[in-house]
């Protein structure tokens, strides 16, 4: 205590004396505003201050893409009047070179630099995954009741100080609180200031701006944030949580010791379906955070499982490639990005993970999970069975690679499972993928990339030679997975199954369409209708006006289909037609349309305890 009472002479004297070594000490740093508070056509201005240079000319640019989207997406096209200043306020020369890149001059003098964002959302077309539009968890939204700061679309980068660290500070009314995984530095209501250590950390740490609506809670060491914004409030976090922090807890149970994160943020973007807001669903993951973007209009039940399964896959890149990543991924190139091979790895095995953990912890059933790896071998199959894995990795950006982007969550996921069975079969049901993928973060972790040409040899030290001849075979070579093989090994053979389809479709064939000039939803006129029409009396070219009391048309069909997801074989259901002008109500069950698929099933009793230990060790 003693120490604090300095008389003012000599207090005086240690600061003018040690001023300026203090001034030196403090590291510099870009400064970064974002002012919520000042909307202008939709728009919010950026100011960005950067540290000082030594070079004439410099360039100041936007990500052509991010990690974890796998698509070029030119963020810059949505900057607009960017301006460069000296400190006296006059402005500097500055050129555009292309969508994403700025040069200035006279660069010695800069002070600051400011623009104006545009919001993604107001400019999708719902055109489907790898249309034009940004997918919506990697977009941004410009509104006075939410803003979704993914920052890789409000704050640019000069492209000398990519390993300057950052200060961002956002303004914003105190009606609004931001949820992220970062921490607040500023106890004010209306201005939050975050550090980063480097650009690429920054961008790693979204933020959502909504009226406070969030739940927290603690698994063992990891405090976990979920944020929700719900345009008509039909939503609440803590309608939400319940089933969040179940998986949550499951997954943690999973991975056992092979994570540290500290603190967990779960962002949850409901949007109304307007024509100006998002429209492409499903989420993207961060070391600590995901953003999620579903439609508000989903039933909660549906909800429930649409969020375990996304959420679930996103939480376990915390595996990788937070612990585990390649050069390319670490030191990524914003501007001219050059793609990893592993994305069976980043990808594939997180997907695998999501699936093999819900069986692991009593999520669903043995059958559940088969049907799963069924559907996956599927769908997989309908996309380039042929194409090496490692090919279309390293060039995922570019056609045709690019097409086959999404067979990294169907084969992707299988190889995962390959994997772990040759892992599984080779240590008598010891040890298996995520003991493979605990060695790696050991060996790595989130510091330390590895060479991309150099982890599959390491993989083979760490595993078994059967591992090694897999990878040559399926992942870096061109021949298609006999699965049959592999899931013989834990005594698995196909088996035909029925499952539940949905009443307004056969496959991908409609049994219904759309009136164009009265928006009205009708029955085809010449297709072979199921028995839950047959039995209800609903005929061919009949109009369907409501269920169970809610209207339906064009501009809610959507809302329709979804919440049949939820129809349980012989629930009450009243159907309001027209036919010949005359409307009626039509009273009756639900009769689930069933198909017969093909599948999986344990068989040989033999094998039961290597099986077990790669489901349930």
């Amino acid at each position: 205590m003693k120490k604090i009472f300095y008389s003012l002479a000599i207090a005086s004297l240690l600061l003018s004396c040690k001023s300026s070594q203090i001034n030196n000490a403090v590291p510099p740093e870009v400064k970064v505003t974002i002012d919520l508070n000042s909307i202008k056509d939709d728009k919010v201005m950026v100011t960005v201050i950067p540290t000082p240079t030594k070079e004439e000319t410099i360039t100041f640019n936007f990500p052509k893409t991010v990690p974890g989207t796998y698509s070029a997406n030119d963020y810059g096209q949505f900057i607009e009047n960017v301006k460069a200043y000296d400190a006296k306020g006059q402005t500097l020369s500055i050129a555009k070179m292309s969508d994403n890149t700025y040069e200035i001059r006279d660069a010695k003098k800069l002070a600051k630099v400011t623009y104006w964002v545009n919001d993604t959302y107001d400019t999708e077309k719902g055109q489907g995954f790898g249309a034009d539009d940004v997918f919506s968890p990697a977009g941004t939204n410009i509104d006075s009741n939410c803003f979704m700061l993914n920052t890789h679309g409000f704050v640019g980068y000069f492209s000398d100080k990519l390993s300057t660290p950052y200060t961002t500070t956002v303004l914003h009314s105190d009606k609004l609180f931001g949820i992220s995984s970062m921490n607040d530095l500023d106890p004010s209501t209306t201005s939050d200031t975050f550090k980063s250590n480097r650009y690429a950390e920054l961008l790693e740490h979204p933020i959502m701006y909504a009226k406070p609506d969030y739940t927290s809670f603690k698994i063992d060491d990891m405090d976990i944030l979920i944020g929700v914004y719900s345009p008509s409030g039909a939503f609440k976090a803590a309608d939400i949580t319940p089933a969040m922090e179940k998986m949550m807890r499951a997954q943690k149970k999973f991975l056992g010791s092979i994570n540290n994160t500290k603190k967990y943020a779960v962002l949850i973007y409901l949007s109304s379906m307007d024509k100006l807001d998002a429209k492409g669903f499903g989420a993207l993951e961060h070391p600590t955070c995901t953003t999620v973007v579903m439609p508000e209009q989903m039933p909660k039940e549906q909800m429930d499982e649409q969020l375990k399964d996304i959420v679930s896959h996103e939480f376990f890149h915390i595996v990788t490639p937070l612990g585990v990543h390649s050069n390319e991924i670490h030191y990524f190139d914003f501007t001219s990005p050059k793609m990893s091979k592993h994305l069976w790895m980043y990808e594939g095995v997180t997907e695998y993970f999501a699936n093999l953990f819900q069986i692991n912890q009593g999520l669903i059933t043995e059958e559940e999970f088969y049907q799963r790896m069924a559907d996956k071998i599927s769908q997989s199959k309908a996309l380039d069975d042929t194409m090496p894995f490692t090919k279309m990795s390293a060039n995922v950006l570019e056609k045709p690679y690019k097409d086959q982007y999404l067979n990294v969550y169907q084969k992707g996921a299988l190889i995962g499972m390959c994997m772990d069975i040759i892992i599984r079969e080779k240590s008598n049901g010891q040890r298996g993928i995520l003991d493979l993928m605990q060695k790696l973060t050991n060996e790595y972790g989130p510091d330390k990339p590895f060479n991309d040409n150099e982890l599959f040899d390491k993989i083979v030290s760490l595993t078994y030679p059967e591992v090694g001849d897999f990878i040559k075979t399926y992942i870096d070579g061109p021949t298609p997975i006999p699965y049959e093989t592999f899931f013989a090994k834990m005594g698995i053979t196909q088996a035909k199954s029925n499952v539940p389809g949905n009443v307004f479709l056969k496959g991908q064939t409609p049994y219904i369409t759309i009136n164009k000039s009265t928006k009205e939803i009708i029955m085809l006129p010449e297709i072979t209708l199921p028995e839950f029409y047959t039995k209800l009396g609903i005929k061919n070219g009949d109009t369907i006006l409501a269920i169970n009391d809610k209207n339906y048309n064009l501009d809610n069909i959507y809302d329709m289909i979804m919440a049949s997801q939820n129809w349980k074989e012989g629930d009450a259901i009243t159907v309001k037609i027209k036919r010949d002008g005359k409307i009626q109500d039509l009273k009756g069950k639900v009769i689930l349309p069933y198909e017969e698929v093909e599948g999986y099933a344990s068989t040989d009793n033999s094998k039961k305890a290597i099986r077990e230990a790669w489901l349930k060790g």
